[in-house]
């Protein structure tokens, strides 16, 4: 009698799972298909111009791809920031670039971006031996590993606005959050194909290292030199050069741009 309530208990409880996980798909897809208000997209033509520049074909899924990051991320102002639906929409629509031809199309393992009203200060821990040493340091942003994105909105304006300096700091953190859907964070994302691997290795290995013998040279040109840190920040920085200077990466570092052209499915050089 026991195992057979056990039995009918069980039963429910996977009934149960099974309906909640239909729910929260079908809710998915419906959010994935829909299009922004038109008052939404209204601030991204003001605020986005990656937006604009994105050819017609990808706009549907960049705003199915926004609508379900709006609902599934939770946005924090810091400091007495008020977080409304400019703010919302703008770290979006940048987030979302990176999915816009993807097969994931969203970003999972964590839910919350903290946003703070400018640049902000964050303590470092390091070691020296036994000797624990705290410095502080100033951030324009930060992606904590299963955790959450940290940005500065000034510098998230900045960036968004100017979209041919190379510089955006939250395609720059959102890069991190592919680059650790691997389980590491270490400048290689999950690829669309096990056979791309190889190649993206010896390109990517190679590009580093031709990069960090530039920056040392002061021959750099193309891909911010924050990228020197590690191969993460490289991906990273290699990312919002892909979409901010996609034209000067094509020409002086072609095979660079054919990695991530494959890895975004994206060809921005000819928006």
């Amino acid at each position: 009698m026991q195992a057979s309530i056990i039995i009918i208990f069980l039963a429910l409880a996977a009934i149960i799972w099974g309906i909640q996980r239909y729910r929260v798909k079908a809710r998915r897809n419906r959010l994935l298909q829909e299009p922004l208000a038109p008052e939404h997209i209204t601030i991204l033509e003001n605020n986005v111009p990656l937006y604009t520049r994105l050819p017609e074909e990808f706009r549907e899924s960049l705003q199915g791809c926004i609508n379900y990051f709006l609902d599934e991320k939770v946005f924090v102002g810091r400091e007495g920031l008020e977080i409304t639906d400019e703010i919302r929409l703008v770290i979006a629509a940048n987030a979302c670039m990176l999915l816009v031809n993807r097969k994931m199309r969203c970003f999972p393992g964590f839910e919350t971006i903290l946003v703070y009203p400018d640049t902000y200060v964050a303590r470092n821990v390091s070691y020296d031996g036994l000797v624990e040493v705290h410095e502080d340091s100033t951030r324009a942003g930060e992606s904590w590993y299963r955790g959450p994105i940290v940005l500065s909105l000034a510098d998230v304006v900045r960036g968004s606005s100017s979209e041919q300096d190379g510089h955006n700091v939250v395609l720059h953190e959102f890069a991190h959050k592919l680059d650790e859907e691997n389980g590491f964070m270490d400048g290689l994302p999950v690829l669309r194909e096990s056979a791309h691997y190889k190649a993206w290795a010896e390109v990517l290995t190679r590009e580093y290292d031709e990069f960090l013998d530039r920056a040392e040279r002061g021959k750099n040109k193309v891909i911010d030199e924050y990228g020197a840190v590690s191969a993460p920040e490289f991906f990273a920085v290699a990312t919002e050069s892909f979409f901010e200077k996609s034209k000067q990466m094509k020409k002086r570092l072609p095979e660079l741009y054919q990695q991530l052209q494959t890895f975004y499915g994206l060809d921005p050089a000819e928006w």
